[in-house]
Order: C-alpha cells, then sequence, then structure tokens
C-alpha cells in the first residue's frame, strides 16, 4: 500500500472512530435527556429541599397575664459517633468524663453504661444514635459544655433536633376551656387554642437547603429564606384565683356525692366576661379530669331552673302576679295519664305565686302553664323563643349544643308536654345557655353574650381588644324584671335556697333538681332513678356584679337536691370572689378611706401579703425593707412605710402587731414554744424582744382585736 494510501486509511478510521463517538454520545445525551430524564431530576432534586420553618404559637393569658398556655422548647439529643473530625484519639481520652457528665445530668443510668452505649454505637458507626428525648433548654445549655460536645456538630458530633411542646402551667385547671389542637391532622381542636387557632399558629417560613459531603444540609443563600411569622397571643378573660376556687370546690362536691361529672361558671354580669369555667368528669379509676366542656357542649333538661322564664312570660302576659293565690292542694295533680308531685309530702296548699317559685312547687307551676295556655300553647313557647331561650350563646369556642326548646306540632308533642315545660322538662339547655338567661336578669333585662376572650396580643402590644357584645338590650319589662329578682331573692330568703344565705353579701338564684332520662329507658334504669343538681343565680343580690352556675350529674350518695349539692359549691366561689373584690365591700365608716382609719400606727407581718393588702385598697407604700420577708410597718401622712424586721439567732423576735399566722414560723423556726391566748394581733409577749433565749424556752402570745 502507497504511503497516500496509507495515510487515507489512517484518516478514514480516526474519521470513523470520530463518528462513532459522536453517535455514541448523541445517544447518550438524548437518553439522558429524553428518556432518563425522570431519573435525574428526581436525583437532582434529591439534593435539595425546602425545608418548613415552624413559626412559635402564641401564648393563652389569664386576665392578668398569667400563662395558661404556652410553647416550650424541647430538644432530642443524637450523637454523630463517626464524623470525619471525631478521631479516635478525642474520642477514647474524652468518652468517660462524657458518661460520667451525661449520668450526672440526666440520672436515668449510670456512667458505664453510658460509656458502654457510647462505645458501642461508635463500633457500628452509628451517625445518628440517640442520647436523650425531651431535653430542656437549660440542660441543652449545659450538655453543650460537655467534653466532646463542646466541640460542637461538625468536630463532635453533636446533633440538636427542636420542637416546640405545648404546656399548661396550672395543669388541669380550666384545661378543656384552653383546649388544644391537632397539628397535621384533619380533626377539630377544642377550646380557645381551636377557636383562635389561625391567630395562635403564626405563618410558616421556608427554606431551600442543599445536601452537602456526609449527608449534611445547609441553607444555599439568605435570599432563598423566608421567616416564620410567630402567633400572637391571646388574652383570655378568665381569673386564675377564682378558677383555681371553682375547680377545687366543684372537684371536692363530686368526690363527695360521688358524681358522674359537673361544671361551674362564673360571670360578669355587665361584660359577659367569663372568669371562671371548670368541666369535671369521672373515669374509670374514679379520677376527675376535664375531659369534656359539659359548660358549653352537654344540653339536659334544666328542671327547676327552667321556672323563672316561664312565670316571666305569664307576667309579660299580665296572667299572674307574685301575690297571686294558686291552689297546690295536696301536692299531686294529674294530667291525662302522668302525675304531678311536689317534693313535700302533703303538698303545700293555697300558696302564692311568689312562694310558688321560692318552694320550687312543680304542681303550682304546672297550674299556672295550663290554666292560661291550654290552647295557646304556640304563643307560650314563641314568648319563650322571644326571650332567646332556643338559641345558641354564640361563644367563640367550638363544640355548643343547640338547646331544644318543643314545638307544638313536632313529632313528640303530646298532651303532657305543656305541663312538663313549665317545670323544665321536655326541653334541652346548656349550663351556659341557662347563666346567658339568668345574666340577663341580673343585668336588668340586657342580655349580653358571654365571652373568653379579652385581646389578642402581639409582642406585648395589644391588636385587637373584644367588647360586650349585646344580644338584646330588654328581654322582658322593667316590671317584671323586678319581680323576678324578688323571686330570686326570695329563694335564699325563705325557700329552697336558705342554706345559702349569709351576712356579708345577698344571694339571689334559683335550685334546680331533675331527673335524668337513659336514652333508652326513661327515667328509671334497672329501678334507679339518676339526679341533676343546679344552683344557678347572682351576688350582690342588690347590684348584681357576678352570675354563676354550678351542675352536678348523677350524685350518687343519697343527697341530690340542688341546695344541698350543687349550692355550696356556688356559695364557695361566690365567698372567695367576695373576699378578693374590695369594691363589694361597704367603705369603712362610709366615708373616703384614709391610711390612718385603715391601718394601725405600727404593724408588723410577711412583707408581700402586707404589700398585696395595701395595694388593693390603694395605699402608697415606701418599701425601705430592702426585700426582706418580714417587715415592720410605720403609717406617715402620705404612705406606709416598710422597714426591715431583724431576726437574729438565739435573740426573741419582736412579733408584736403581727398575725398568728405569721408569728408562729418566726417563733418556732427560731427554737421557742408557743403558746397563745385570744384572737386578732399579737398585743403582747411574754419573753421581752431583743433578749437572749434557750432553744425549747416558752413564750407566751397575747392577741386582742382591740389594737
Amino acid at each position: 500500500m502507497s504511503i497516500r494510501g496509507e495515510i487515507i486509511g489512517r484518516i478514514g478510521f480516526v474519521y470513523s472512530a470520530v463518528v462513532i463517538v459522536a453517535i455514541v454520545i448523541i445517544v447518550a445525551i438524548v437518553n439522558i435527556q429524553f428518556m432518563q430524564a425522570e431519573k435525574w431530576i428526581q436525583h437532582e432534586n434529591n439534593n435539595f429541599r425546602e425545608r418548613i420553618m415552624v413559626p412559635t404559637r402564641g401564648d393563652i393569658r389569664a386576665r392578668d397575664g398569667r400563662l395558661l398556655a404556652s410553647s416550650v422548647p424541647e430538644y432530642e439529643i443524637r450523637m454523630d459517633l463517626v464524623t470525619e473530625a471525631l478521631t479516635s484519639e478525642v474520642f477514647n481520652s474524652k468518652v468517660d468524663s462524657l458518661a460520667r457528665a451525661l449520668s450526672n445530668l440526666f440520672k436515668d443510668k449510670s456512667a458505664n453504661d453510658y460509656k458502654q452505649n457510647l462505645l458501642g454505637a461508635r463500633y457500628r458507626k452509628e451517625r445518628y444514635y440517640l442520647i436523650q428525648r425531651n431535653v430542656t433548654h437549660s440542660e441543652l445549655k449545659q450538655l453543650q459544655q460537655f467534653p466532646i460536645f463542646r466541640r460542637g456538630q461538625y468536630k463532635g458530633g453533636l446533633i440538636v433536633l427542636s420542637k416546640n411542646e405545648r404546656k399548661k402551667p396550672f395543669g388541669q385547671m380550666a384545661s378543656r376551656t384552653i383546649g388544644y389542637t391537632f397539628p397535621g391532622e384533619d380533626v377539630m381542636g377544642v377550646g380557645i387554642e381551636a377557636a383562635f387557632d389561625s391567630i395562635l399558629a403564626g405563618v410558616p417560613g421556608k427554606r431551600i437547603e442543599q445536601r452537602i459531603v456526609g449527608n449534611y444540609w445547609k441553607p444555599i443563600s439568605d435570599d432563598a429564606t423566608s421567616d416564620p411569622v410567630n402567633g400572637m397571643d391571646v388574652i383570655s378573660t378568665i381569673d386564675i384565683n377564682i378558677q383555681d376556687v371553682a375547680h377545687n370546690a366543684l372537684l371536692s362536691t363530686l368526690q363527695k356525692h360521688n358524681a358522674s361529672h359537673g361544671t361551674a361558671v362564673l360571670m360578669e354580669v355587665k361584660t359577659g366576661e367569663i372568669l371562671a369555667m371548670s368541666n369535671l368528669k369521672r373515669d374509670d379509676n374514679n379520677n376527675y379530669y376535664e375531659s369534656f366542656n359539659f359548660a358549653v357542649g352537654e344540653k339536659t333538661e334544666p328542671g327547676s331552673t327552667f321556672k323563672l322564664p316561664v312565670l316571666m312570660v305569664a307576667m309579660e302576659d299580665g296572667y299572674i302576679d307574685l301575690n297571686d293565690s294558686i291552689d297546690t292542694g295536696d301536692g299531686i295533680v294529674q294530667y291525662h295519664d302522668h302525675k304531678v308531685r311536689d317534693s313535700k309530702r302533703g303538698g303545700y296548699g293555697k300558696i302564692s305565686v311568689q312562694q310558688v317559685f321560692e318552694y320550687s312547687s312543680n304542681v303550682g307551676m304546672s297550674i299556672v302553664a295550663t290554666k292560661y295556655y291550654s290552647g295557646k300553647e304556640k304563643e307560650f313557647v314563641e314568648k319563650l323563643y322571644g326571650m332567646h331561650l332556643n338559641e345558641k350563646t354564640g361563644i367563640s369556642i367550638p363544640g355548643e349544643a343547640k338547646p331544644y326548646i318543643k314545638y307544638p306540632g313536632d313529632k313528640f308533642w303530646s298532651g303532657i308536654s305543656l305541663p312538663q315545660m313549665s317545670y323544665g322538662y321536655e326541653l334541652q339547655m346548656t349550663p351556659l345557655q341557662t347563666l346567658m338567661f339568668y345574666n340577663a336578669v341580673a343585668n336588668d333585662g340586657k342580655m349580653v353574650r358571654p365571652r373568653l376572650i379579652k385581646a389578642i396580643q402581639n409582642h406585648g402590644k395589644i391588636v385587637k381588644r373584644f367588647y360586650p357584645e349585646i344580644i338584646d338590650r330588654k328581654i322582658a319589662s322593667p316590671s317584671t324584671i323586678k319581680k323576678a329578682h324578688m323571686m330570686l331573692e326570695g329563694v335564699v330568703e325563705n325557700g329552697t335556697a336558705r342554706n345559702l344565705a349569709n351576712l356579708n353579701y345577698r344571694i339571689a338564684g334559683k335550685t334546680g333538681t331533675a331527673q335524668i332520662a337513659n336514652k333508652k329507658y326513661g327515667y328509671k334504669y334497672q329501678s334507679r332513678v339518676s339526679y341533676q343538681a343546679s344552683f344557678v343565680g347572682y351576688f350582690p343580690a342588690e347590684n348584681p356584679r357576678y352570675s354563676c352556675i354550678v351542675v352536678v350529674n348523677e350524685p350518687s350518695n343519697s343527697q341530690y337536691y340542688g341546695n344541698a349539692v350543687a349550692g355550696p359549691v356556688f356559695r364557695e366561689i361566690a365567698d372567695k370572689v367576695y373576699a378578693t373584690r374590695h369594691e363589694m365591700h361597704t367603705p369603712l365608716d362610709q366615708v373616703k378611706a384614709e391610711v390612718d382609719e385603715l391601718i394601725p400606727y405600727s404593724f408588723s407581718g410577711n412583707g408581700k401579703d402586707l404589700s398585696y393588702i395595701l395595694k388593693e385598697f390603694n395605699i402608697p407604700i415606701l418599701d425601705e425593707s430592702h426585700g426582706t420577708s418580714w417587715v415592720v410597718t410605720t403609717r406617715t401622712g402620705e404612705n406606709v412605710k416598710f422597714e426591715n424586721r431583724l431576726i437574729r439567732k438565739n435573740i426573741v423576735p419582736n412579733v408584736v402587731g403581727m398575725g398568728l399566722k405569721d408569728a408562729l414560723p418566726i417563733l418556732e423556726n427560731s427554737g421557742l414554744k408557743v403558746k397563745f391566748n385570744g384572737y386578732g394581733i399579737i398585743t403582747n409577749q411574754s419573753l421581752r424582744a431583743n433578749d437572749p433565749f434557750r432553744k425549747g424556752q416558752n413564750i407566751v402570745l397575747t392577741l386582742s382585736n382591740n389594737f
């Protein structure tokens, strides 16, 4: 072959090779571009992710700002035991001290157990080894200073995963009212948490992250970040001090009477603000928990508390007056095949309308209803509707049950429906709906919507306030409202709730005792009748400020009347409110409260307690006690001065001017044995102040109110 031919052959070979390679490349490109496009796009996507950044949920607070529900950060601690920077030399030299530190912090395992677990995890080359769950922020700060961990994530393998846990600092108190949500689930939450979820939740942020060597993720740039917007705070109307009393008073009564469940609600008359809402139910272990909001969600036959609107309808129509006589006979009256009975054996005979209400006579109520509304049943029911008794309260939290006031022509209307309705049967209402009506009566006929929220707050600033919402300016005439007041006051003064009367303030209200119908078997099941005891009313009667309802279901220890079961809970709540609301008290000597009229020249005790009392009466304080627990006070012309009361070892303390509650711990902790005479404030002590004494020596205190 000639040289020329050889050259041409080589060129042809090279050309052919180039063409073949080009074809292979083109085929590969086509294959990647079109045939494997989805695969490579997915691979690329696997190296990038959009991370949702969850905002911090807003707090729910009591009316005074105390936390009712808050998101508290908790952490999960893991460890990458084979990160490149964590050499065997570093690990082996520090694993003992790390194990000891972990054992001392968490106290769940010995140092040796921690060490063996860490050695095993390193041997298995674990990159995501679990150290501890549910670690608090303070524990995390300590842990970050431990050997190895103080080197950080890349050098020490420390991996910190954070999450926010919703906490309720006051535990079961108002727990169902505060509520909860189910993040990420298509399930409706309950309470304030659910009602204001969009406000509390905030707005999530997002961040684009790229996978890097070691299977770690990092933000690709600041521009790709959308910061989360934290949720706003919800300020509730709940008064945690009153809530505490309502919760414990209700719990005590439920336990005493072995009841199934119960509820207690306290509301401001003028505003409709709910200060306390307690709901407790017995579980299978005979413990009581806030597992359902009975005040809002459970409708039952109210019984005798419904007698008030029935009589008010008849008064509005001009059929009856308080002094009209009703002959209740021997306490039994029959309608068709149904007998209506009074609780008093032998009946009440002839009594006034006022007494029908005070004694809670079912017979008297049925006589009024049938005498004036037989043949006019629709007119009667529509008058009840006109008082909004067939409407929900419209409270902001979800789950309110709709009341049922039977209407003539309904499927279950019968010849005994009218008399039955007159004393609270064949209709259903929730406790809160009943309270809203009684609150309107207390408020001179003005009906306001019950509410649980005062304001929305963002970074400490109020962004929205909630104001009283009027449903009806006049549910009845002033004359009828005045008569309703007289009837309700009469129940406590002369009727079924005489046990609730007291000298400090007057209560007005109505007892209720209703049989509970079993859905399948009626009012008597297995020869057993279940009852619902209730009391609803307001106080002080002459100038109503607060309304309250207490309902106890299925008390089973022989007592079931409203005055004996529910009434004491009402009274305990009312007493607490009266004791802590100085505006309800008569001013001293009916004149302005001057400092020198309120306290003696010298008075001693716990500084915090005295400060609270003086602030309640708007008395200025000059505090020169330097933060000590025990102080002596001195009256000046413009204020009350606090000075340090020194308590020295083996020196008799000066407790003159103190109450016994404050003096006892001081003296006993000093080593003295205390005896006392009288009551009131300490006016004399047998051992002279500032003298030395021997441990176990007796000291006699003289107490008197003449100080």
